[in-house]
């Protein structure tokens, strides 16, 4: 938590943008974690609130973006080279497929707030084909809703600790 509060506050406003774009793809970045800090210093005046919204939206719509075409370019012969060692085989990537066309948009929206999940959601999405309007629309709800919240929580608990 420290090294992300540093970050913050020697890099500003790319180093959210970087560090949520990384998160979203995949890597180990405590994404909620760095929305409550980015609100915490929202609150103290480290940041403009609007603009740290804004930012934090863009990392990780552009981050679901990647994710996407990812999912979309490679992932299905990933998944036909080495799905059966973990339990991807193409019956269960039926169903996968099948799932997201029904529950897909919503599972970008909703999934969002479930650690883990959204990334899932973000590649299989990719390998759906699902059309990239469509996913672009339903994640961006998703992005702004989530980095809103977890912004705005760290605001408000930064106006309690005060």
């Amino acid at each position: 938590m420290g090294t992300i509060q540093e970050l913050i506050a020697t890099y500003g406003y790319i180093a959210i943008f970087l560090m949520l774009v990384l998160g979203i793809v995949g890597l180990p970045i405590p994404d909620e974690v760095l929305m409550t800090i980015v609100g915490y210093f929202t609150n103290i005046h480290v940041l403009n609130y609007e603009l740290a919204i804004f930012v934090s939206f863009a990392g990780a719509l552009i981050g679901m973006i990647i994710s996407y075409l990812i999912g979309r370019k490679a992932g299905r012969p990933l998944i036909a080279k080495y799905g059966k060692w973990i339990g991807l085989k193409e019956k269960r990537m039926m169903k996968v497929e099948r799932w997201m066309k029904k529950y897909g948009p919503f599972s970008l929206v909703f999934g969002y707030f479930i650690p883990g999940f959204r990334h899932v959601t973000c590649y299989f999405a990719g390998i759906g084909k699902m059309k990239l309007k469509t996913y672009i629309t339903f994640a961006a709800l998703g992005a702004l809703l989530w980095c809103f919240t977890f912004i705005t929580i760290g605001k408000v608990v930064g106006v309690i600790q005060d």
